[in-house]
């Protein structure tokens, strides 16, 4: 919901923009502007993905882990694990296993899949990958996986709280990244001094590349918090 407000935000600042230099030559236009926003949602969208990804990588994880405390063989837990578990880890952990099927070494499957993923993603993967290659028994490989679900679980209710902590912080950059574009729509239709300055020199080069700016600077500075934790 957070990310959607965002992308919101900047979409309707980048729309403010082109609507007030139509005909500025080198300037911003719609296209590139609505381009910005397309660019903007995309961002957005894949790192809300990259979150639920880890997330069911960590559900599948717990599932492997229970399948090993009862005696199963890695393959049979994992396997058990992506049968019972989220999509997006089923469309992950599928691909490992089909190339297990055709012959190739579980723990190269693992890695192979683990290339380009999400760091936790990454981390479970190669924690998968490392109990493959040392072909350890059930209850040792439980161990071993059980302090790697402990070790995501711990930062996921970490990156939780800060995130709860700084909901507040967020929730007033986002209101005012809706009031600043909203109070300067009002102005350029109510007071016809402001709107011939905005589209003014001044305006097109100076005050509106800096608002934006500004807002920009302030949302993405409250959305780092975040993402320095889940780093």
């Amino acid at each position: 919901m957070m990310l959607g407000a965002l992308a919101a935000a900047v979409a309707i600042a980048a729309l403010i923009l082109a609507a007030a230099v139509p005909a500025v030559g080198p300037g911003l236009g719609h296209h590139e502007a609505l381009s910005i926003a397309s660019r903007m949602f995309v961002r957005l969208a894949d790192r809300r993905r990259r979150a639920r990804s880890s997330q069911h990588i960590l559900e599948a994880l717990q599932a492997t882990h229970a399948g090993l405390r009862s005696g199963l063989p890695l393959p049979l837990a994992l396997r058990s694990a992506v049968e019972s578990g989220p999509a997006e880890a089923r469309a992950t952990l599928s691909a490992a296993l089909r190339a297990f099927d055709l012959n190739i070494p579980l723990d190269d499957a693992l890695r192979a899949v683990a290339t380009g993923a999400d760091r936790r993603v990454s981390l479970a993967l190669e924690a998968l990958a490392l109990l493959a290659a040392e072909q350890l028994a059930a209850s040792r490989a439980a161990a071993v996986l059980g302090s790697v679900c402990d070790r995501l679980a711990f930062e996921e209710r970490l990156v939780a709280e800060v995130g709860a902590r700084t909901g507040g912080l967020r929730a007033q950059m986002f209101l005012l990244a809706f009031l600043v574009p909203a109070i300067a729509v009002y102005l350029v239709l109510t007071v016809p001094g402001v709107g011939s300055t905005l589209t003014s020199a001044l305006g097109t080069h100076v005050l509106i590349p800096a608002a934006l700016l500004f807002e920009i600077a302030g949302i993405v500075a409250s959305r780092g918090i975040i993402r320095s934790v889940r780093a």
